[in-house]
């Protein structure tokens, strides 16, 4: 006989889960104020826990004090013992109480784990209330006071040229000064009286960078037209050409103590120069886009470059390879500057002009503000970074502090329209007292420091808040 199964009634599952309710509420009625009896090693687990998760820094702080004040007790009481007592109390007693809290230390503050405890510590600064010390965190840091600078004022506009001048350059002896423009003339004026002394004609497009030798009378010269010619000065000739670049050649820098001439250029590439046999030493290949400027120093790495791929690169000239590749900028790199004593350079991008140390690239401080292309940067050995920009606005920046003491915008020569207010260059003489930028209005300016300023007349506009750099 086959027993017959009732059919189960189905219920909602809001019906089934309110019986469970139910029958758990019946079920732990009574024990309801029955609460379970403490464990007391899960109270000093929790405690402990709580004690390194908010007080982990200064914990051994706390065991350092206890250990010291029956320490510091004792010398009191030993210093207040009469003379008569034993020789060897009477010399315990000029023991300092710094001494003697020293060693009684625990050897565990002295382990490695706690140096990252003292490092946290160092934010902090102890307090004595009563007979209790209490740790405080310290002020935040201000932003420090930015060096005074006076305040740069223009005093020479020379026209000449017939195209937007790209370039400038400045004699060694700081007797005249070279630029360079979109008319395909070089022209040598006189820094002093602002007179034309000289006009080179050979480029074939617009000239984009000029350097003057330090030691031999050549200047140095490069184009769109994919050439870079030797100027010998003295007979006003071209006497080298250096062949390679495979499309436009945008910067050029002379090595300041060997006769190595570097060339960067729309190609992607920089290329490394012997002076003299005119021969490629190295093609330095590296960036995805543009090379817009380079610049050199004697110290390791020698050689530093700028890209449209918005990196800047470190690079290491005998080997012919990149040091360092530093991807901070978000925007093209059309800029650099390296500062004249320090270790430091600086690099300009429409997002930011940031500053860095070498030899490894490590990023200081932004000079946050110009918003702009920014298309120049010189820096003197006053520590006055000046910024160039395509809309004809100059800005002066404290190196020290990457504060901006002096904004300026160019005027436009009479019969240009304003969309001509760009910057191309800018380079300061060898005395630093003068700038001298190359604009899209077809003129050459020069601004000198303004002789009348003073602290007083011209204080520095600083508003001491919390000092916020950025990582990046």
């Amino acid at each position: 006989l086959t027993a017959q199964i009732e059919p189960v009634q189905p219920h909602s599952v809001h019906t089934l889960v309110f019986r469970s309710l139910k029958r758990t509420h019946d079920m732990f009625l009574s024990d309801r104020d029955c609460l379970p009896a403490p464990d007391p090693t899960a109270d000093k687990v929790r405690q402990a826990v709580k004690a390194r998760d908010q007080f982990g820094p200064v914990l051994h702080m706390q065991s350092s004090a206890k250990t010291a004040r029956p320490a510091a007790g004792k010398q009191a009481a030993i210093a207040a013992a009469p003379a008569g007592s034993d020789g060897a109390d009477s010399n315990s007693a000029l023991i300092p109480a710094s001494a003697a809290s020293a060693a009684s230390q625990p050897a565990s503050s002295a382990d490695p784990g706690s140096a990252a405890a003292s490092a946290a510590a160092a934010n902090t600064a102890s307090v004595q209330v009563g007979e209790e010390r209490m740790l405080v965190p310290k002020r935040a840091p201000l932003m420090p006071k930015p060096d005074w600078h006076p305040p740069w004022k223009l005093y020479r506009v020379i026209s000449g040229h017939t195209g937007w001048v790209r370039c400038v350059a400045v004699d060694p002896l700081n007797r005249y000064f070279v630029t360079g423009a979109a008319d395909r003339l070089i022209k040598i004026w006189d820094l002093a009286s602002g007179t034309l002394k000289l006009s080179l004609t050979g480029h074939i497009s617009t000239v984009r960078g000029l350097q003057v030798s330090d030691r031999h009378p050549f200047l140095f010269s490069c184009s769109e037209d994919k050439t870079v010619r030797c100027w010998d000065l003295e007979e006003n000739k071209v006497v080298r050409h250096y062949h390679g670049h495979l499309s436009a050649v945008y910067g050029l820098t002379l090595h300041p103590t060997l006769d190595l001439l570097v060339t960067c250029g729309r190609d992607a590439t920089a290329r490394l120069w012997d002076m003299r046999t005119k021969l490629c030493i190295h093609t330095l290949a590296g960036h995805s886009s543009t090379v817009a400027a380079v610049a050199s120093q004697s110290a390791e790495p020698q050689l530093v470059t700028g890209s449209h791929d918005c990196t800047v690169r470190l690079w290491d000239i005998a080997a012919g390879k990149s040091l360092v590749t530093l991807t901070n900028h978000k925007k093209s790199v059309r800029a650099l500057a390296i500062h004249p004593t320090q270790f430091t350079f600086a690099t300009g991008a429409p997002d930011n002009i940031k500053q860095w140390k070498f030899p490894d690239g490590q990023f200081l401080q932004n000079f946050s503000g110009h918003n702009a292309i920014v298309n120049a940067l010189a820096l003197n050995e006053d520590g006055v970074l000046v910024s160039g920009a395509d809309n004809g606005s100059l800005h002066m920046w404290d190196w020290r502090t990457g504060s901006c003491f002096q904004r300026h915008t160019s005027p436009v020569q009479p019969g240009s329209i304003d969309s001509e207010a760009g910057i191309f260059a800018l380079a300061f003489d060898r005395s630093g007292s003068r700038l001298i930028t190359a604009e899209a209005d077809k003129t050459v300016k020069i601004y000198k420091e303004d002789e009348t300023a003073t602290e007083e007349t011209h204080p520095v506009n600083w508003r001491p808040g919390l000092l916020k750099k950025a990582r990046y």
